[in-house]
């Protein structure tokens, strides 16, 4: 007799605490809280949680509009028209009453529209939405130093372009499912020994859309979509790191019979350099010099990943594994302000056969305590 009541309060959730603030936070302290918190956990930076940018976004519109506000800090997440879509005014006692005409839980949820996600309940955008894709792509670390545009080309469920993605034949209409009523669900009774259980379930006709083709496509067989390939085009900030998931709205799978496109992820792999290692923003490449170099100091000339060479002044008296600092010759940052640094390590190369003439030269060094 107390299932429910215990339910309600364990999933609450604590909007101030999503966003960092008290609850005596001003509507700037919520803002400056919110654009803190949705920066950090933005699914395209690096690092990012969807979910967690969906329930910092989720607090944000609550909080920051005083009547949502107001009611959350007197009912919390299960007043009316907030996440969980529970109505205050529901006459718990009666529900109370009831509940030995149901065979468990979920049943329980069910009545209510599934507002747990624990009921059978499919809203029809959600039967028909197409499919998230995910596709790897691979980038030199050269090509990463500036935003570039690449074509790649998937094999997925595209819109059918005979009947536009309604399913129906050219000349015949879509119409309401008979069976039912274009609700997308139908009532199912049955009798166990707690008695008479009644609940909706997805429709077994139009399998949860409402609709129905008049004569399905010739193409699509009713579908409103058909697998071929598909050139899709994408946008690669400079930058971008390795794993780093870039989503692309709406070029996933199309929907069935004109349901929302899922969406598309780019999960970018950096292919691994010949002399440069990347760590964050920075670069690490290695360079032997001479002895003479190292302990008279110099200059010397070393690669970028531009393709070009620039000149590093090695301080005299170097030693071996000595790590020099070249600024903003790194990977520029994902914000697009500012780039990370190069750095080098000089290692000292001991020559494995002289000439004649140097070794002259050292044994005089020797003799100079060198």
């Amino acid at each position: 007799m107390k299932i429910l009541p215990f339910l309600f309060i364990a999933m609450q959730k604590d909007y101030y605490k999503i966003l960092g603030v008290e609850k005596s936070a001003s509507p700037e302290d919520i803002k400056k809280a919110y654009y803190k918190m949705a920066h950090q956990h933005h699914p395209d930076k690096k690092g990012g949680d969807e979910a967690k940018f969906k329930e910092v976004n989720e607090a944000y519109q609550t909080l920051s509009d005083k009547d949502k506000r107001a009611q959350y800090d007197r009912f919390g997440t299960t007043f009316n028209g907030a996440q969980g879509g529970f109505n205050q005014n529901v006459n718990w006692e009666d529900i109370m009453g009831d509940m030995n005409g149901f065979g468990n839980i979920e049943d329980i949820f069910d009545m209510f529209g599934g507002g747990f996600g624990m009921g059978s309940r499919k809203k029809q955008k959600d039967v028909r939405k197409g499919k998230n894709l995910e596709v790897i792509l691979e980038l030199d670390l050269e090509s990463i130093l500036s935003p570039q545009d690449r074509e790649i080309i998937i094999t997925k469920q595209s819109t059918c372009s005979r009947c536009g993605g309604n399913g129906a034949e050219p000349g015949t209409s879509v119409k309401e499912c008979f069976t039912c009523r274009g609700t997308g669900r139908v009532q199912q009774i049955r009798k166990t020994f707690l008695g008479t259980i009644s609940q909706y379930i997805v429709c077994p006709d139009c399998h949860g859309e409402g609709v129905k083709p008049e004569n399905p496509c010739n193409v699509c067989h009713g579908e409103g979509r058909i697998r071929k390939e598909e050139k899709i085009r994408i946008n690669i900030p400079a930058g971008v790191d390795n794993n780093q998931i870039i989503k692309v709205k709406g070029k996933g799978e199309a929907g069935k019979r004109g349901g929302e496109a899922g969406d598309l992820y780019i999960r970018i792999s950096i292919k691994p350099h010949s002399i440069f290692q990347r760590s964050g923003d920075d670069i690490y490449l290695k360079q032997d010099i001479a002895f003479s170099e190292a302990t008279l100091g110099g200059k010397i000339k070393i690669p970028t990943l531009e393709g070009e060479k620039i000149i590093v002044k090695v301080p005299s008296g170097t030693e071996s594994g000595k790590i020099l600092k070249v600024s903003k010759r790194g990977i520029p940052h994902f914000s697009g302000i500012g780039r990370g640094n190069l750095y080098l390590q000089l290692n000292i190369n001991t020559p494995e056969k002289l000439t004649r003439r140097q070794k002259e030269l050292l044994e005089e060094l020797k003799k100079e305590g060198l």
